[in-house]
C-alpha cells in the first residue's frame, strides 16, 4: 500500500500523507474503509507511532479521513477526484515516464504550474 523512499526529499510523515492522499483521491481507499491503526502501520513501514500519528492527523485536517476512538480512522465519503481527474493525471505520470522525468522533477512542473487563473482565489500567493 505504502512505500517510503528513503532518498526522497519529503520526510516519512510526508511521504505517507501523500500517498494516502493519493489513495482516497483515486477511489482505491473507499469511502468508510477502515486504515490501519498508527502501531500497526508503523511496525510495517518501520517508523515510529508519531511519524504515522502526524500523517493522519493531516489527513484528518484536510477533511480526508475522520477518527474516533471506537472506529479507528476511517476515509471519509466523497472525498475521491473522480474517473476524469484521474484519467488526466495517468495520462500526465504517462507522459513524465516516456520522457525520461522522475518524480521529482514531475512535481517541480506541477508546482510552477500551479498557477491560480483567479489571482483571489485561496491558492494564489500572498502579498507581503
Amino acid at each position: 500500500m505504502i512505500i517510503l523512499d528513503p532518498t526522497h526529499p519529503s520526510g516519512p510523515a510526508e511521504q505517507i500523507r501523500g500517498q494516502l492522499t493519493a489513495l482516497i483521491q483515486s477511489g482505491e481507499l473507499v469511502a468508510d474503509l477502515k486504515l490501519p491503526p498508527v502501531r500497526q502501520l508503523a511496525g510495517d513501514l518501520r517508523v515510529a507511532p508519531g511519524t504515522v500519528a502526524k500523517a493522519y492527523k493531516e489527513l484528518e485536517e484536510a477533511g480526508l479521513v475522520r477518527t474516533g476512538r471506537a472506529n479507528g480512522t476511517r476515509v471519509n465519503p466523497g472525498m475521491e477526484l473522480g474517473v476524469p481527474a484521474l484519467k488526466e493525471v495517468q495520462r500526465l505520470v504517462t507522459a513524465a515516464r516516456t520522457a525520461g522525468m522522475s518524480l521529482a522533477e514531475v512535481q517541480g512542473l506541477v508546482a510552477i504550474t500551479w498557477i491560480p487563473l483567479n489571482p483571489d482565489s485561496a491558492d494564489a500567493p500572498r502579498g507581503s
